[in-house]
Order: C-alpha cells, then sequence, then structure tokens
C-alpha cells in the first residue's frame, strides 16, 4: 500500500490543507513516475516461507517469505487513468532481502465515496481493501482499512469476523533528517501480524514533468 499521490489529496479534500507542507507538495507532484529508496528498519512476515502457500489463491507480488531488519527497498509509483477513466496510483516495492529481492505491487483507485480509496493488492488483484484516508498528528497521512475481500475462481468474497484483515499505514515526514516516515501494519485477529514494515525513505527520481525538487 502506498502513501503518495494526487488519488490520497482527492480522498482527503479539504482535509488536505493539514498535511505537513513536504508531503502535500510531494503528493501534488504532476509527474506521473516517482522512484524513492529508503531502509526499512524492520519488513516482512513473521510466516515466511509459509506463505508461499498463499500464492495460488492471492498471486504473485502480493506476498513476502522473509522477515528481517535494515532491509533496504526501493518504491516506484507511478499515476494514470484506469480503464474507467478513475484516478489510479500503481506501486511496485522491491524489499532487498538478503535472501533476494521480493515485490509487492498494489494499485489505489479514487473512490466516490469522501475520504475513502480502494487498494488491489498483488498483480492479480485478488486481494481489495476500501481504506479510509484522514490526517494524523503532525501532519502525518493515515490509512485504516474499513472494509476487505478476496476474490477466488472469480467470486469476490468478504472478508469478515475473524476472516478479517486490518490494515492501518501512517506516511510522515521527519523534519531532522529532512525524509520521509513510514509504518504499516496488516493483522488478522486469528493468525496476529501478517505483514509490516517501518522505516522511511526519500524520494530520487521524478517523471520529466515534475516540479517538486528532489529531497
Amino acid at each position: 500500500m502506498t502513501v503518495s499521490g494526487g488519488v490520497l489529496l482527492e480522498a482527503l479534500g479539504a482535509e488536505a490543507s493539514r498535511l505537513h507542507p513536504m508531503l502535500r507538495a510531494q503528493m501534488s507532484s504532476s509527474g506521473e513516475r516517482q522512484e524513492a529508496r529508503g531502509v526499512f528498519t524492520l519488513a516482512g512476515s513473521r510466516f515466511r516461507r509459509l506463505n508461499l502457500l498463499g500464492v495460488p489463491i492471492v498471486g504473485r507480488d502480493a506476498l513476502v517469505s522473509r522477515y528481517e531488519r535494515d532491509v533496504p527497498f526501493v518504491l516506484v509509483t507511478a499515476t494514470r487513468r484506469d480503464e474507467r477513466g478513475r484516478a489510479a496510483l500503481d506501486t511496485v516495492r522491491e524489499f532487498g532481502f538478503r535472501g533476494g529481492a521480493q515485490l509487492i505491487a498494489d494499485r489505489l483507485v479514487a473512490s466516490r465515496h469522501p475520504g475513502l480509496v480502494r487498494d488491489v493488492l498483488g498483480r492479480a488483484g485478488r486481494i481489495e481493501l476500501i481504506l479510509r484516508c484522514e490526517v494524523a498528528e503532525h501532519g502525518a497521512l493515515r490509512m485504516v482499512s474499513e472494509r476487505a475481500a478476496v476474490r477466488v475462481a472469480g467470486r469476490r468474497i468478504a472478508l469478515r469476523g475473524l476472516l478479517r484483515l486490518d490494515v492501518r499505514v501512517e506516511d510522515g515526514w521527519d523534519a531532522v533528517e529532512q525524509r520521509r516516515t513510514i509504518r504499516m501494519r496488516a493483522r488478522n485477529p486469528l493468525a496476529g501480524t501478517v505483514l509490516e514494515y517501518r522505516g522511511w525513505y526519500r524520494t530520487v527520481s521524478l517523471g520529466a514533468d515534475d516540479a517538486v525538487q528532489k529531497v
């Protein structure tokens, strides 16, 4: 799940004015592509290789099978319009695990409902989250899942009760180090934390038409 792009500003509406100015400037970027690099102080899943059993269900680039500290990562985002003409933000995260790089991809799509975005996880798009966007303390962007579903054999199955997936993402700004901070955790009532990462990153390259200064 990504935390940059005009899709999120659109979801926040008037609340976007409360974001930290640096976050708001980067999210207002007019460039179609951005690349950032950083380090996760902790990243992955405690289930490690057991997650590979879920690949046939959720598809590729939706799970990781490592759990490590001090993991370098690359974040590539691209803004576009989806097949319905809605604003969309595609994100690919490359985790530089010591056992080999792994990817998680997702697409955020603007919702007709104020404050909400739809997040589709993995290239197969089989996991779907409805996220509420809000501005947290110190101007950070917070996203909290309200609903989750999985697509299996062409059917959409809502994940409720003990099957639900609770996701919380917070993207902030470290004024001392002049860099963005990120924290994400996905939990299930039965399994506990199934994916988490936290760390920092900086933009290293921008689209040719982007006016935002590199940080």
